[in-house]
């Protein structure tokens, strides 16, 4: 677990999450990872000047929890709006992630052996 984040790391870029399209999120559907607001990102015009426009979220065994962005969701909560545009990261559609040794061999099917060329 990273600053409260219950998911695992996924690596994800920032060039990696502009590639997710946003889009609408019910704020009483996500959970923060977050311990602290920062005040003045919260009051700051140009929070967004350096960073996403959107929110980033990670959806892992079917909880959204907001990574970034916190500022603007409460920004919006305040103006009393229900819905946000987020970007979603969706890990429980993700396949599962092999180990770097390889694939364990005991779930690999058994294989009926070749006949002998010989014997034919």
């Amino acid at each position: 677990m990273h600053n409260g984040r219950p998911y695992p790391d996924h690596g994800l870029s920032t060039r990696d999450w502009a590639m997710i399209p946003p889009r609408q999120v019910r704020l009483d559907t996500l959970t923060t990872t977050k311990r602290e607001l920062a005040l003045d990102a919260l009051l700051a015009d140009d929070s967004t000047f350096y960073g996403d426009l959107f929110p980033h979220a990670v959806q892992w065994h079917g909880e959204l929890y907001l990574e970034d962005g916190l500022h603007r969701a409460l920004r919006a909560a305040l103006q009393q709006r229900n819905v946000i545009h987020v970007r979603v990261l969706d890990l429980d559609a993700l396949p599962p992630v092999q180990s770097q040794n390889g694939p364990d061999t005991a779930a690999i099917p058994a294989q009926p052996s070749l006949p002998d060329p010989r014997r034919v």
